[in-house]
């Protein structure tokens, strides 16, 4: 699949779900900082193997097994700078040998994580860190280099939780020449940080290499509102793949509530200008074929 996919006037593109997800389904250890990223350097065929899931289930959008990732990360497991970049540049070669081998067409999209993804303790969804914008931008760069290096077909700049720090990453991949998204993790109706929505997808507007805006790991519920109002501000299409819905409770260690994640869900989400569609947290390749359904993308036989 090429990026004429992209194109003004198409249909909808179907993301894959939670890569942890079908990782734990699989058997795999994912604890630690580097969450999904550790497979890169200790199971790599397992991370081959939970993107062809996601391929069978109907997605043409692979994220990379980054999220997570930091140059610090891998220091502390005793990988040094330029073996921690190649690992980097190997979650986009895994996504794109996972699509060779099943002879599905697929989009990459090398996933960058925000500043409190790699902390391991749930900062991402608070931000405003205490950093700099130049700050962001210095621990962002190296990561973003890395990938960019291994020729993915998109970055996600998925789950940013502030503005501050959506400036930071814009202005890292300007002038990059590699289409992004930029997609915030939001909770009523505003920023993790408590920004207002417009002002957050505002920062993208002027943004050429910016091909959709949106929200990701958010829950379901707020993602209709969010998608119209990002398409109203940026004039682009949008970007929405949420979590199934549960709530996690820090104290239990564990997800609470039923999943509110219904397929239906995807067709408002498509009317209110979403184009890139899929899932995070808890949404597994059931959800993500159950998505597709709803948007009238079979999974190829």
């Amino acid at each position: 699949m090429d990026l004429e996919a992209l194109a003004p006037g198409g249909g909808p593109l179907l993301l894959d779900g939670g890569l942890s997800n079908q990782l734990l389904a699989q058997g795999a250890e994912l604890s630690g900082e580097l969450w999904t990223a550790r497979l890169l350097a200790d199971d790599p065929e397992r991370l081959v193997a939970a993107h062809t899931a996601y391929l069978a289930a109907g997605a043409r959008v692979l994220l990379t097994a980054s999220y997570q990732a930091s140059f610090a990360g891998f220091g502390r497991r005793g990988v040094g700078r330029r073996a921690a970049a190649r690992l980097f540049g190997d979650s986009v070669r895994l996504a794109r040998t996972a699509a060779g081998r099943a002879g599905r067409p697929a989009l990459v999209a090398a996933s960058v994580g925000p500043y409190g993804a790699p902390l391991a303790n749930g900062a991402e969804y608070r931000g405003d860190y205490g950093l700099t914008g130049a700050e962001l931008a210095r621990f962002h760069a190296p990561r973003v280099a890395a990938l960019l290096a291994a020729g993915p077909d998109l970055l996600a700049l998925e789950t940013v939780p502030d503005t501050r720090e959506a400036a930071a990453l814009l202005d890292v991949v300007r002038g990059q020449g590699t289409p992004v998204w930029l997609s915030y993790t939001v909770a009523g109706g505003r920023t993790r940080a408590g920004q207002p929505l417009a002002e957050a997808f505002a920062l993208a507007a002027d943004e050429p290499s910016v091909v959709a805006v949106g929200v990701n790991c958010c829950r379901p519920e707020e993602v209709e509102e969010a998608v119209a109002l990002a398409v109203a501000v940026t004039g682009r299409p949008a970007v929405a793949y949420p979590n199934a819905g549960e709530r996690w409770d820090p104290v239990a260690g564990d997800w609470r509530g039923p999943a509110t994640l219904a397929p239906g869900l995807a067709r408002r989400w498509r009317a209110a200008g979403a184009r890139l569609i899929g899932g995070c947290c808890r949404v597994g390749p059931d959800r993500i074929a159950a998505l597709g359904a709803a948007l009238g993308v079979a999974p190829d036989p």
